[in-house]
Parts: structure tokens; sequence; C-alpha cells
């Protein structure tokens, strides 16, 4: 695969400890398109779910385009609340010269962040991430469960 030519790196987490353990979502893309899938869940005795696929040059740039236009690169996350009983949510990208490491408490839902310093920089947060986690589903499933016709 060719070596792209701007440097790119993003790494998100989700996660908490409860009563079924340490339980996460994460996923973390490279700059060469190798996406890193990790899943805990340890309820109903699901276990660990780690999987590793390349992505094509075409979806790395869409990739990059998804984070541009989200504008989070813009956000600060001074007033965003500190990570809590309830977990932490993490995001770190760097594309080219620009880098932001986010870490905030969990994020179920549009309510978490209703009544927060900054409702505006968490809910462009909160749709990003919804985007990817889609993305990224979609993309592991696509990659693992499709069967050749035959």
């Amino acid at each position: 695969m060719e070596e792209p030519t701007a440097d790119f790196y993003m790494y998100f987490y989700s996660g908490h400890k409860g009563k079924f353990g340490h339980e996460f979502f994460r996923f973390e893309i490279d700059k060469r398109g190798r996406l890193k899938y990790s899943n805990n869940s340890n309820y109903r005795r699901d276990s660990l779910i780690r999987k590793e696929l390349r992505m094509s040059p075409t979806l790395l740039e869409e990739i990059k385009q998804i984070i541009e236009d989200s504008e989070i690169m813009k956000e600060s996350d001074e007033k965003w609340p500190s990570r809590d009983e309830n977990g932490r949510l993490q995001l770190e990208i760097r594309i080219g010269e620009k880098s932001i490491n986010f870490e905030t408490a969990r994020i179920t839902s549009l309510a978490d962040i209703q009544n927060t310093k900054d409702p505006e920089g968490l809910r462009v947060l909160y749709y990003l991430i919804q985007d990817f986690k889609c993305l990224i589903l979609s993309l592991v499933s696509l990659h693992y469960k499709i069967k050749p016709l035959g």
C-alpha cells in the first residue's frame, strides 16, 4: 500500500467498570489504514472481541473528511465533565500538524450533555462518535461476516 503523505492517527475509547467488570468499546486507526477494534462486555458472559483490518486509502481520506467536516478539531474539552464513576470517553486525533486529545465523562445519550457547561461542543463530539461507531461496526461486520458466493 502506498504511504500517505499526511500523518494520521485516531483513537477512541469509551468504557466503565461496573457489575459486569471492565466493559469498553475501543478502536484505533493509523495512517496506513490499519483499524484495530476491541469490544469487551461481560453481559450474558460475552467475551472480549478483537478484530483488525486494513482500509483503502480512499476510505481513510473519507474518514479524514468526516473529521474535518465535524469541526471537532476546533473544540476544547476544558469545560467538559471529568471522568467519573460512570466511566470515561477518550478521543485522540492527529491529522498532519493538528491534534486533539479529549477526555470526558462517558456519554450514553444526548440527555447526558444538556446541563453541561459546553453542550454544543459535547454535541459535536457525540454525533461524531455515533457516526464512527456505525462506520466501524459496519466495516468489521462486512469484513468478517460476508461469505463468498459459490
